[in-house]
């Protein structure tokens, strides 16, 4: 079939869905592209804009050592729109990927609006159309759409609820209490305030009192250890907290030099530094409690919360029942399933995902085979884990270093057995190693123009002052 008449449709504007289109687009297959916002709204969404992000502004940490720097560098070599939206709208996160929540949104927005070969049409899709499609509508599909999918599929759907974290108003912060600096004095990208053992036990006391969001009947409470709620952390014991996203280690107070007891940082979400997230703080609290609680925080006493935090159900399919390493469903190979529905978690894994559906769906398209990224790239071990994984009690996947294979053993030259190599010397080798092998299979495999996986430097800004 030639490009002009290959055509695909693409169910959901968020991250996959507006990825996977941009993807098809750029192989000259034109799309059709739904989206129910504005027309019918989630529970999660502010606005119409594609891509929207929801909880936090994070797409993962960058550079050799993080696997979800791997999958930011095999993006960037294939022209990912997503990672490329988060690259002209970054803001300073330390060693983390972080932008403008509006900003990158619209970049998303005007640059699937603008494309030729892509129609959006707004509405809500109630059944899987016929025809190559791909199907992206991300953790909050509508039920009947889900009917149809589980339908389609033959397969139980899960749900599980996620959580955002508050967002504050910058000048409500007190400096006085509250400091800049990040663990190990590797960066002052985040807002620290520090918490006395009399304090945190006031604190944790209250997240124990405050009233959570109550589930209907017919929903199961499950959460995903990756988002997992401050009050369901606490509610584990009284120390949980302070092991876990409120752990001070690395943060030495500047008033005594020591470490505090306990520490909540926040995280810049936008590029000028007016609002501010609390790292670690997803919460299904009630909004009067909500606010009582973050105000029990050193440096928040009056502290203007700008966004609530929220929960909200989530929806993903059995993966390792339905889903070929393709993204195709088993049951009907001209669909695509990418983003949280497949069973991914997080931002940068759903447009990843988006765009291999993508590409695949627009290769079927043109008469080509769909194609599965090399096991040594980080796509490749998470949609390899996704057609593979123990179906029973499946959960979504964030991208791991435990997705590729492990390097060959070297052998000590004195006692002739295998040298174990630490993280710090193994993880660039398999980054490289598996940046080179995407990049190979991008080329010469899957025909896609390369373009250098180079890392844009932070702005020589400095960084906004908070008063």
């Amino acid at each position: 079939m030639s490009s002009q008449d290959a055509a695909i449709t693409v169910i959901g504007a968020g991250l996959a869905g507006s990825e996977a289109a941009l993807a098809a687009a750029r192989l000259g297959v034109r799309v059709r592209l739904y989206e129910m916002r504005p027309v019918r709204m989630t529970p999660a969404h502010r606005t119409g804009d594609f891509a929207e992000l929801v909880c936090s502004t994070s797409l993962g940490g960058e550079g050799e050592m993080q696997a979800k720097g791997l999958l930011q560098a095999e993006l960037r070599s294939v022209g990912g729109a997503v990672v490329g939206a988060a690259d002209g709208s970054r803001v300073p996160a330390g060693n983390a990927l972080a932008v403008d929540r509006d900003e990158f949104s619209a970049r998303v927005t005007r640059a699937v609006r603008e494309h030729p070969l892509i129609e959006v049409v707004a509405g809500e899709v109630e059944a899987v159309p016929e025809g190559l499609t791909v199907i992206a509508t991300g953790p909050l599909t509508s039920d009947a759409l889900a009917q149809d999918v589980a339908r389609l599929t033959g397969s139980e759907r899960l749900s599980f609820y996620d959580a955002a974290a508050p967002v504050l108003a910058a000048e409500s912060i007190n400096l006085d209490v509250a400091w800049r600096a990040g663990r190990y004095d590797q960066s002052a990208d985040y807002i620290n305030c520090p918490f006395t053992k009399e304090e945190y036990l006031r604190f944790v006391g209250a997240l124990e009192q405050a009233r959570s969001h109550t589930p209907h009947d017919w929903e199961k409470l499950e959460f995903f250890e990756g988002c997992m709620p401050i009050e369901e952390i606490a509610r584990r014991g009284v120390d949980t907290p302070r092991f876990g996203p409120m752990s001070p280690k690395g943060l030495d107070d500047p008033r005594t030099g020591r470490w505090p007891y306990a520490v909540a940082q926040l995280r810049q979400e936008d590029r000028e530094g007016r609002m501010w997230s609390l790292v670690g703080f997803q919460t299904g609290l009630k909004w009067g409690d909500q606010k009582a609680v973050v105000n029990l925080i050193p440096g928040l006493e009056q502290a203007e919360i700008v966004r609530y935090g929220v929960m909200h159900r989530n929806t993903y399919l059995n993966a390792p029942e339905v889903l070929d390493s393709t993204l195709q469903l088993r049951a009907d190979p001209q669909k695509f399933v990418a983003g949280v529905l497949a069973g991914t978690e997080g931002y940068l894994e759903s447009a990843a995902t988006g765009w291999l559906a993508g590409t695949n769906a627009a290769r079927l398209a043109l008469g080509l085979l769909p194609l599965t990224p090399p096991a040594e790239s980080m796509l490749g071990g998470l949609v390899r884990y996704l057609a593979s994984a123990n179906p029973r009690g499946f959960q979504p996947m964030n991208v791991n270093w435990a997705l590729v294979p492990e390097l060959p053993a070297e052998l000590n030259p004195k006692t002739g057995k295998p040298r174990k190599l630490g993280k710090r010397e193994k993880r660039p080798v398999m980054f490289r190693r598996g940046l080179e092998a995407f990049m190979v299979w991008a080329g010469q495999d899957a025909g896609l123009a390369v373009t250098p996986p180079a890392v844009p430097e932070p702005e020589a800004d400095a960084l906004p002052v908070l008063r």
